[in-house]
């Protein structure tokens, strides 16, 4: 079972994926400011977000929810899904771990052309910072 601080963790890569993109936080999980995201009929999402007039949907896959029986359905779900009002496609942007990147390309390939292209994959990775750039920054943040 995955503990509340690393899925975290997972939600904050995800939502750093979507700001490189431009989108928008809207509602996130584990947000101290925003709201939890409502259901998607009845799958729970963990950040909704727009960019312009577009939304966006983000789920944080961990280990457990890789292996649930469900997982395509969930998948496909989400990844059909359209604005209310305009009718507009919303995308789906997961995010995973690196030791299960490859495996869920191979299930999105597997899927229908229209639902394939609505979905975005995300490795999430820390990114390191090299003892080179970081002793550069502490000499600038800490001069006597």
């Amino acid at each position: 079972m995955i503990n509340e601080e690393t899925k975290r963790k997972q939600i904050d890569l995800l939502v750093e994926e979507f700001w490189k993109l431009g989108y928008l936080t809207v509602s996130r999980k584990f947000g101290t400011y925003l709201p939890e995201p409502q259901y998607v009929g009845k799958y729970s999402v963990d950040i909704v977000a727009r960019y312009n007039k577009n939304y966006a949907i983000g789920l944080a896959l961990n280990d457990d929810e890789l292996h649930k029986s469900d997982i395509m359905e969930e998948i496909i779900y989400l990844s059909s899904r359209k604005t209310k009002f305009t009718n507009k496609k919303v995308m789906l942007f997961l995010g995973v771990e690196p030791e299960h990147f490859q495996k869920m390309r191979i299930l999105i390939s597997s899927l229908e052309g229209n639902v394939r292209k609505n979905i975005k994959l995300f490795n999430l990775s820390e990114k390191q910072i090299s003892t080179r750039h970081l002793s550069r920054y502490q000499t600038r943040l800490f001069v006597s």
